[in-house]
């Protein structure tokens, strides 16, 4: 179980960090952290399919500001783990996948505001050095925060992997509903909830929908290239 915890560990601290801290290039989005797990554990197929769905539900926050929202770059860690554990796809894998994200992401947005709070504690601690322009102090101030965000995003992974995957494995060996409704439900919602995100950001922001279909039509044209 330790050696299986580790690696996923020090993914979802590196992939936590870069939800706010450092360097802010997006492979904390659901649809790169999971497929990164995925190819961690030998299945970036299954780790895409996950990433996915949470990716479409994501697409409601908008991380800006002081205000809470999830953090979906450890959330995506231990989803995508979650149904990756099992590669033959039972019913109800994908369902509690999705689920054991949403559950991570929720509670990584709270650590997320105790985290502030802290990094304010030690400002304030600091408060005349830095105000003097001290170098050591401010570099030290990063550093710490720093330090504590991949910290707790390497411990959220962890715990939550732990307590989650045992009573995942008990949920599917009890699931009753066939494993393509389940999927179909699954794939329902998550549409549904980045409908609305794309409802309110077309009708929000001038241009959105043309830079969405420019975007779109720039990757069916890829595709088609890879293809």
């Amino acid at each position: 179980m330790f050696a299986d915890l580790l690696p996923l560990a020090l993914l979802g601290g590196l992939l936590g960090l870069d939800v706010v801290c450092f360097p802010q290039a997006m492979i904390s989005r659901p649809l790169v952290a999971a497929t990164l797990t995925g190819a961690l554990f030998g299945y970036p197929a299954g780790g895409l399919l996950c990433g996915a769905a949470l990716e479409l539900i994501a697409l409601e926050t908008l991380p800006f500001g002081a205000s809470r929202y999830p953090e979906w770059g450890s959330a995506a860690v231990v989803g995508g783990a979650l149904f990756v554990d099992h590669p033959s796809q039972p019913a109800g894998a994908l369902t509690v996948a999705v689920l054991g994200g949403l559950v991570t992401a929720w509670v990584g947005g709270w650590t997320m505001v105790k985290l502030r709070q802290q990094n304010a504690r030690w400002a304030r601690d600091w408060r005349d050095a830095i105000a003097a322009g001290a170098r050591g102090s401010i570099i030290k101030l990063q550093l710490y925060g720093l330090t504590a965000d991949i910290l707790r995003a390497a411990l959220l992974t962890s715990i939550s992997y732990a307590i989650l995957s045992p009573i995942g494995d008990a949920a599917m060996r009890g699931w009753t509903v066939d494993a393509r409704v389940s999927r179909a439900l699954v794939v329902g919602v998550s549409a549904t909830v980045a409908s609305a995100a794309a409802w309110k950001l077309f009708h929000g922001t001038p241009g959105a929908r043309w830079l969405f279909l420019g975007g779109l039509a720039l990757g069916l044209v890829l595709l088609g290239i890879v293809a």
